[in-house]
This record gives C-alpha cells, structure tokens and sequence, in this order.
C-alpha cells in the first residue's frame, strides 16, 4: 500500500497527504531557492523527521522499560551545503531535563535516539551536532 500522495499546487508548492490518516502537510521552496519560505520546505521536513524520530524512540523505550517520559522537545537548525544542494549539517538539541531519569537510563536513552530509523535513512555526508539536555 502507499504511504502518501504529493501534488504540486504551483507556486513550488506541494500538498502532501498521508493516506493511512488523511493528514495533510502542505510544503514550499524556502527562500534562498526561490521560494516564499511559508510553510516547511523539503529539506525541513527531512530535518524536522530526524529530531522527531529520536523523540519518537525514546518513548518507545521508555513505555517498553516503564520509565516516566513527560518531557522532551527538540530544536532543529538545518543547514544548507552547494554543489550539489543538499542538507551539508543538522544542529539537534534535545531538551529532556525533568524526567526523573537516573544516570543509567539516560545513557541509554541517548544511545536509543542515535538509532532511530531516520538517521540510519539520511546520508553520511550530512554533518551532525546533536546535544542532549538531561
């Protein structure tokens, strides 16, 4: 089955539409590629899944190992690279103070998020800076 339908709505705009849950994410070239920069680019979205899937991972582990997960929020930077154009660099903080987590669980939260399915999709050649605040 498919997972999402993408059309092009002019204006480098596109209306894309998760099949499964009818959601909708409507995307538009960024500014310093001609675009209006209103709404998530492409490449944000790549940047956006990334931190989100880490998110994401943590609270599976933590409903599979009973641990308290309430907090957690990411920032994401993307940053540009040329020739070719592509994401040269993702800048990730991850705010997951306030948990309750002791030493133990923390490390191994940070390894669960480095695994998430997104980074192992994304290629090598993007450079990372990935922080954690626990």
């Amino acid at each position: 089955m498919a997972t999402s339908t993408v059309k092009y709505l002019g204006g480098l705009r596109t209306e894309c539409t998760h099949l499964q849950s009818g959601t909708v994410i409507h995307t538009d070239a960024p500014t310093d590629n001609h675009g209006k920069g209103e709404k998530f680019s492409p490449t944000d979205l790549v940047a956006t899944a990334y931190a989100s899937c880490m998110i994401s991972l943590i609270g599976i582990y933590c409903n599979e190992h009973g641990h308290r997960y309430e907090n957690g929020t990411a920032t994401v930077t993307k940053i540009m690279a040329a020739n070719p154009r592509r994401i040269g660099k993702l800048v990730i903080e991850l705010d997951l103070r306030d948990n309750g987590w002791d030493e133990q669980t923390i490390e191994k939260v940070k390894r669960v998020a480095l695994t998430c399915p997104v980074a192992k999709s994304v290629s090598e050649d993007i450079e990372l800076e990935i922080t954690f605040h626990v």
